[in-house]
C-alpha cells in the first residue's frame, strides 16, 4: 500500500513545484503603505521598475495609505504567501502591534507575519523647518520650546510612524514637549510644513533635500550617528550633546509562508535590483545611498531596530483617539 501511495504523493506535488519553477506568471503587486512623495514611494518605485528586468514581469507600485502606515501593512500581513503581494515598508511596521496594544486593541498584524525579504536603504532623519523661521539652530529651537512648552508644532506621517517616533526621541533628549499633528504619510508632511500649517518636521533625507537645495527648507541637526554627507555643515544630535539617533529604513518583505523557492527568487532579484545601475543612480539623484542586506542580515537588523522603537512606543504611551 505505501508504495502506492508515494508515487502517488509525489504525482500531486508534481505540478505545486513545476508552479513554483515558474514564478511569476503574472503581475506583482508592491504595496507602499504611504501616500506618493515619501520615502517608501521614493524607494519604492526605481526598485520595482529594475526587479521588472529580472521577473520578467511588471511590478506594480500600489500605495495603499492610512494610519501611518498600518493600511497598507496589513493588506501584505493578509495577503496570500504566494509572492504577488510584497510590501516595500519603512522602520514603522515595528511599531504598529506595540500602539494597538498600549491603546487596548488587538494588534491587526504581527511581525511573524512578514519574511524578510531585503534591507534596501537606511538613512537618519533629519529636523527641518522653513528657511523663513526663526529657528536658525536647534538651540534656537529647544530655547523656544522650553520659553513655549507643547507650542510648537510638527507634522509626521501619523501617529506613532517614524517621523512621530523620530521626534519624541529628539523632545525626551532635550527635556521638552512639542505638539503632534499627525498626516496620512511623509509626503503630506512635508507639505504641511512648506504650507506654513507645521512649524518643524522630521524628515527622511530623500524626502527633503530636494527642498533643502532649493532654499524652502533649513536643516538644523540629523539623527544620525555621524553628519551625512549631502549635509556635511549640518551637526549631528548627539554632536549637540542629545542622545536621539533614529534611522528610516526601507525594506522589502512578503507575507509569512511564502514558498521558500519563490522566496529565494525574490531575494535574488531584489539584490540584483539593488545593484541595478539605474536603481542606484536613481537613488543618487535624492541623495539616498544603498545600505542592501540580505535576509538573514537583515532579520537580525530588524529585530534590533524593533526592540528599539518597543522601548520609545512605550514612552510615548496610549494616544487617547486610538483608544476609541
Amino acid at each position: 500500500m505505501l508504495r502506492k501511495v508515494i508515487p502517488a504523493l509525489l504525482l500531486a506535488m508534481a505540478p505545486l513545484a513545476q508552479a513554483q519553477d515558474a514564478w511569476p506568471t503574472k503581475p506583482l503587486n508592491m504595496i507602499a503603505p504611504f501616500p506618493p512623495g515619501g520615502v517608501a514611494d521614493i524607494v519604492g518605485r526605481p526598485l520595482a521598475a529594475a526587479m521588472e528586468k529580472t521577473l520578467k514581469q511588471p511590478v506594480l507600485v500600489v500605495n495603499r495609505s492610512g494610519a501611518g502606515g498600518a493600511v497598507g501593512t496589513t493588506v501584505v500581513a493578509k495577503a496570500a504567501p504566494d509572492g504577488y503581494t510584497i510590501l516595500m515598508s519603512l522602520s514603522s511596521i515595528s511599531v504598529f502591534p506595540v500602539s494597538d496594544r498600549i491603546n487596548g486593541k488587538t494588534p491587526a498584524y504581527e511581525l511573524k507575519d512578514f519574511a524578510p525579504i531585503a534591507l534596501v536603504t537606511a538613512d537618519p532623519t533629519v529636523l527641518v523647518v522653513r528657511t523663513d523661521s526663526p529657528y536658525k539652530s536647534v538651540k534656537d529651537f529647544v530655547d523656544a520650546a522650553k520659553a513655549n512648552p507643547g507650542k510648537i508644532n510638527y507634522s509626521s506621517a501619523g501617529v506613532y510612524s517614524t517621523l512621530h517616533v523620530a521626534m519624541e526621541i529628539f523632545a525626551g533628549a532635550a527635556g521638552i514637549k512639542l505638539f503632534h499633528i499627525p498626516y496620512q504619510g511623509g509626503g503630506p508632511a512635508v507639505t504641511a510644513l512648506l504650507g506654513g500649517q507645521v512649524q518643524a518636521l522630521a524628515s527622511g533625507p530623500a524626502a527633503a533635500v530636494g527642498q533643502i537645495k532649493a532654499d524652502k527648507m533649513r536643516a538644523l541637526a540629523g539623527w544620525g550617528d555621524k553628519r551625512l554627507k549631502l549635509l556635511p555643515d549640518i551637526p549631528t544630535f548627539k554632536e549637540l550633546g542629545y542622545d536621539a539617533e533614529f534611522y528610516i529604513w526601507s525594506g522589502v518583505f512578503a507575507p509569512a509562508g511564502t514558498p521558500a523557492p519563490v522566496l529565494a527568487k525574490l531575494r535574488e532579484t531584489v539584490r540584483m535590483a539593488a545593484n541595478d545601475p539605474a536603481f542606484t543612480a536613481a537613488m543618487n539623484r535624492v541623495s539616498t545611498p544603498v545600505s542592501y542586506l540580505d535576509a538573514p542580515e537583515f532579520q537580525k537588523y530588524w529585530d534590533r531596530d524593533a526592540a528599539r522603537l518597543k522601548a520609545v512606543v512605550a514612552r510615548i504611551g496610549p494616544v487617547e483617539e486610538l483608544k476609541k
